[in-house]
């Protein structure tokens, strides 16, 4: 086609025409001396298939140039972008609202901030709906930030470890992929053996030159060198001076904001309470051969199992109901005293420690305790648990035990006024009717709030707790 309209131009022939109007009606007949041209025709000229090009021949169209000694290849640079008869073509990549921004969701009444814990998509990755792309830790629970649409992650806008509030944006997600960036084949990191390989030719290269040009030099002449004084010998360390390992063998690590939460409660409760310990040992046989004799037919109904610890709260329960005092707490120059009793259960993760709460146990039976113990444990070790399922609790019970723990004094929960420490059972020669036999034992500790808990009835908690796990039938009978 450019060969063709070539041609036709240089020949100058009465039949030769640009964008599509011969020669001769687009040459003035007044001025012919003049290189300009006046006409206003504008066509359309087709360049090979589908690519297009808005010609204007117009008064300024091609700068006075003659068409008959120019080619079109040298006429159309001439043309100004910023003439009106100049027509510039850009892609649209998306529009505008083809970028969503994932932001941080509310967590919490009592949680204003928390730290970017770390990412679960990279740039370039897809992402459905709702799916989480990042983890915020607070003080309490670790929080998922879900993708508001489906599509590509394109970039991040906060970095891990940064403080970020409810509303904050981290991510920006494009709808339809575009603008994302790829690494191309060409830009992937050299191997090893390619790096090794270069390297290698660089060391002979310069090495090369280093054995031509090594030529002897002169000797200058030097006066004969002095003797060095001798150096004192080191200084050996002192005996009382401590060795401490070097800084290479340490490493720093920030505290999780789980941890440093954990971290202050505690020390906030050895500074409010007066806590005091006390001590007692329970005889695990009866509670285990009541396990043992109904874990089939209690799982073949219920659907769990049955273990120890939907007993010892069942037996909880019992021992607030008898002391009141136990389930009441101190508020400033009162004592609220609880009419119900919610227990909280505390649970070790590899995060840090949560206590879910076991709402209204008193009114639950063994099945319904088994069950939402489950269902609470699964939530805390997966970071699926939420700030209302540990809110609250009048009571805990720490279980060491399933750690092999053989004694302990666990530490108040505040605003809690008793804990109740379980450890490991361990089979022990036990004097039982005149005779001494093997039984499997268990020492419990119960920590309180001596300010408002008499040792009095600390004890008579205990027992009571000691008395329903070695013989379970008191509880059908209330005695």
């Amino acid at each position: 086609m450019w060969a063709i309209i070539r041609r036709k131009v240089v020949n100058g022939s009465s039949s030769a025409s640009v964008f599509g109007r011969p020669l001769r009606e687009t040459r003035p007949v007044t001025a012919p001396a003049t290189r300009s041209y006046s006409t206003n025709v504008k066509e359309r000229l087709l360049l090979g298939r589908g690519s297009k090009i808005v010609g204007s021949a117009g008064l300024h169209g091609c700068l006075g140039c003659p068409i008959s000694s120019k080619t079109v290849r040298e006429v159309l640079p001439f043309l100004q972008t910023d003439s009106p008869n100049y027509m510039q073509y850009r892609s649209f990549s998306s529009d505008n609202g083809d970028l969503v921004d994932a932001v941080v969701p509310f967590m919490g009444e009592s949680i204003t901030d928390g730290t970017l814990a770390n990412f679960l998509k990279q740039p370039g990755d897809r992402v459905e709906v709702d799916e989480p792309i990042a983890q915020i830790e607070t003080d309490k629970v670790t929080i998922d930030v879900a993708s508001p649409e489906a599509g590509i992650l394109q970039k991040f806008v906060a970095n891990e470890g940064d403080t970020v509030e409810p509303g904050t944006k981290i991510a920006i997600i494009s709808k339809s992929g575009e603008g994302v960036a790829h690494v191309a084949p060409s830009e992937q990191p050299p191997s090893k053996a390619d790096s090794k390989a270069s390297a290698d030719k660089k060391n002979a290269v310069k090495e090369k030159p280093k054995e031509e040009t090594s030529l002897p030099k002169p000797k200058a002449e030097t006066s004969p060198p002095r003797p060095k004084a001798p150096s004192p010998p080191p200084s050996k360390p002192s005996a009382t001076e401590p060795q401490l390992p070097p800084k290479e063998r340490e490493r720093r690590v920030p505290m999780t904001r789980l941890r440093k939460r954990v971290a202050t409660r505690l020390k906030d409760s050895q500074n409010t309470f007066a806590m005091l310990t006390t001590f007692n040992e329970v005889d695990m046989t009866g509670l285990m051969k009541l396990r043992s004799d109904y874990k089939d037919a209690f799982v073949e109904k219920h659907g769990v199992k049955l273990g120890l610890m939907s007993g010892f709260v069942k037996a909880a329960v019992s021992g607030l109901q008898n002391q009141p005092i136990i389930n009441a707490v101190i508020d400033g120059d009162d004592i609220i005293y609880r009419d119900y009793i919610d227990i909280s259960i505390a649970v070790g993760t590899p995060k840090g420690l949560v206590v879910p709460v076991i709402r209204n146990a008193n009114k639950m039976n063994f099945a319904e305790i088994e069950k939402e113990i489950n269902t609470l444990a699964k939530k805390a070790n997966d970071g699926s648990i939420s700030i209302d399922e540990m809110a609250g609790g009048s009571f805990t019970i720490s279980n060491g035990g399933v750690y092999g723990s053989l004694l302990s004094t666990p530490i108040i929960n505040p605003p809690q006024s008793a804990i109740l420490g379980m450890h490991s059972i361990v089979n022990r020669p036990m004097f039982v009717g005149g005779e001494i036999v093997s039984r499997p034992m268990m020492y419990i500790a119960l920590t309180y709030d001596h300010r408002l808990i008499d040792g009095r009835e600390a004890v008579f908690f205990l027992r009571r707790i000691k008395d329903v796990v070695e013989d379970p039938r008191r509880l059908l009978l209330d005695i």
